[in-house]
């Protein structure tokens, strides 16, 4: 099987087990999807979605957070990690949201990562979800699965996501990238497939016996 006929198959097999895939972070608009993200760094979403419901009722436009202290945010969100970091991050951004694009969040790859605490996944998701632009934003869940399937060699999250956008066309990247996720979840998570066990794994490599060796991000 080809590198090519792999993601045909993995496509159309993700489509066909989530066909109207969920966003996992609940918010109502891109101010609340930006902050859950940023959030969801080195933590779960559940456990996101468990601190944002106390946190946009102190503030859940750009307009209240930014009128917030870092302090007043950081005892909010501290269960999901790098909290004082992440406290920072919100209140500053929603400043400058406030200050340079009328307390709106730009529809703009760019602009999305020059904002405190948002990197290019956070960003890719952003424009992925509350815009419906296409982006196919890469987490070490879709890498470890991109290396099993055989569709990168994994260097890191940058070649992973240049590698996957070449191997998918771009109207299927937003769909894509949570189906991925929550085929990973439920069925290749790190320790309950090792390349060899899944239904994905088994149909794209057979006669595979080993474990897979993953290069890290």
């Amino acid at each position: 099987m080809t590198k090519l006929q792999r993601a045909a198959y993995i496509r159309q097999r993700l489509a066909e087990l989530y066909p109207n895939p969920p966003i996992p972070l609940q918010h109502k608009d891109p101010f609340t999807l930006l902050v859950a993200v940023l959030l969801s760094a080195q933590c779960t979403d559940e456990r996101v979605n468990k601190v944002t419901p106390a946190l946009f009722e102190l503030a859940d436009n750009p307009a209240a957070m930014a009128e917030r202290n870092a302090e007043q945010v950081e005892a909010i969100v501290r269960p999901c990690g790098l909290a004082p970091r992440k406290a920072r991050a919100i209140v500053e951004l929603s400043r400058i949201l406030i200050a340079q694009y009328e307390g709106q969040v730009p529809a703009d790859m760019k602009a999305l990562e020059e904002l405190p605490g948002v990197g290019h996944k956070t960003a890719s998701v952003v424009m992925s979800q509350a815009f419906g632009e296409p982006a196919f934003p890469v987490d070490t869940h879709i890498h470890r699965l991109a290396q099993r399937w055989g569709l990168t060699n994994g260097k890191n999250v940058v070649q992973t996501e240049r590698d996957l956008k070449k191997l998918f066309p771009a109207a299927s990247w937003n769909d894509l990238h949570l189906q991925i996720i929550y085929y990973g979840r439920e069925f290749c998570s790190a320790r309950g497939c090792d390349g060899t066990v899944c239904e994905i794994c088994r149909h794209c490599y057979p006669q595979r016996s080993k474990p897979v060796k993953l290069r890290r991000p």
